[in-house]
């Protein structure tokens, strides 16, 4: 049975690896699986690429021959934001912690099975499409206390007309806080998987960067509360325009 081949309107990955050989493997599992990839091999390459067009999703090394990878997320996340999977031979707590931080979904360490790296791109992306307005046109504003937010620019605006930029996994996950208030999310349905690894903190910390985005006491948070053994439940009105 031959490999399902890109076409337009497939979802978009470029893929920033040094290696020549890891990249190669990379691109064809993808591609095996209909997706559209592009190798890039230094940071500064990936962040002028994206900015001439936007990607999909970006799997990212974070030794690279030219800049830090985690500075390509942060400068990504600025300039373009999308989703970003960190792919690396780093395996340290650290790393992963400030790698979801800085706004990345995911994060695997070499040495890696391809099926898995296809699996968790999915995964994410069924994440963002969930998230997605189910009208590309109406219902991208979301009103909920002092904050107003932006689907379309991840941008939330606060009463006084601050302004506060989100990363791509942070506008996604709270798109999908916003789109069902007042209701308990597990971190299955929030992660996008059916089995969540119970050591796994990743959405912990995208909802820790959440809560101090909106000025959410993290000790008594009013607006993203914790319902232990359960998930967590936004707790306000919200209103799309």
């Amino acid at each position: 049975m031959s490999s399902p081949r890109p076409e337009t309107g497939t979802p978009r990955i470029f893929v920033l690896e040094d290696e020549a050989q890891i990249a190669r493997l990379i691109c064809a599992s993808l591609t095996e699986y209909g997706f559209r990839c592009e190798h890039l091999s230094t940071g500064g390459q990936l962040l002028v690429r994206a900015r001439q067009s936007a990607p999909d999703l970006c799997i990212v090394d974070l030794g690279l021959p030219d800049m830090d990878g985690m500075q390509v997320v942060r400068e990504l996340q600025e300039i373009s934001p999308c989703a970003v999977l960190i792919l690396t031979g780093r395996n340290d707590v650290t790393d992963r912690v400030l790698g979801l931080e800085l706004g990345a979904d995911d994060y695997i360490v070499k040495p890696f099975e391809p099926r898995e790296l296809v699996a968790r791109v999915r995964s994410i992306l069924r994440r963002y499409q969930r998230a997605a307005p189910a009208d590309p046109v109406e219902r991208t504003l979301a009103r909920f206390g002092h904050w107003q937010f932006d689907s379309g620019r991840h941008t939330l605006t606060a009463a006084d007309g601050r302004e506060v930029s989100l990363s791509a996994a942070e506008a996604g996950l709270l798109t999908m806080l916003l789109q069902r208030p007042n209701k308990i999310l597990s971190r299955e349905q929030l992660l996008g998987e059916r089995d969540v690894d119970p050591f796994d903190r990743s959405i912990d910390v995208r909802i820790s960067r959440l809560r101090r985005k909106l000025d959410d006491d993290p000790h008594n948070p009013k607006l993203i509360k914790t319902v232990y053994g359960a998930g967590y439940l936004f707790s306000t009105q919200v209103s799309w325009e």
